[in-house]
């Protein structure tokens, strides 16, 4: 970038850091959301509260069919190199 650009570009400065520390963020998060790890202890706590008698049969498999298809698309992602 020259010298000229740099100066005519720099208002947009404060608007570009707002626009990274965003895309940071969203990409953290995503990890986060997609931690395979994560995904299969929130699975055996759902057996375990099953298992305990906290969840009915429906509310068990409503709740592994989420974190299944989350297991899947971070699955999917790892694949495909998104993450």
């Amino acid at each position: 970038m020259g010298l000229l650009s740099g100066i005519v570009t720099l208002p947009l400065a404060p608007v570009r850091g707002v626009v990274w520390m965003i895309d940071h963020l969203k990409q953290h998060a995503e990890a986060q959301y997609y931690d395979t790890a994560l995904i299969q202890r929130e699975l055996a706590a759902v057996d375990d509260a099953h298992a305990a008698g906290e969840l009915t049969d429906q509310q068990r498999d409503e709740l592994q069919a989420e974190w299944l298809d989350r297991l899947f698309e971070a699955q999917r992602r790892r694949q495909s190199g998104e993450m």
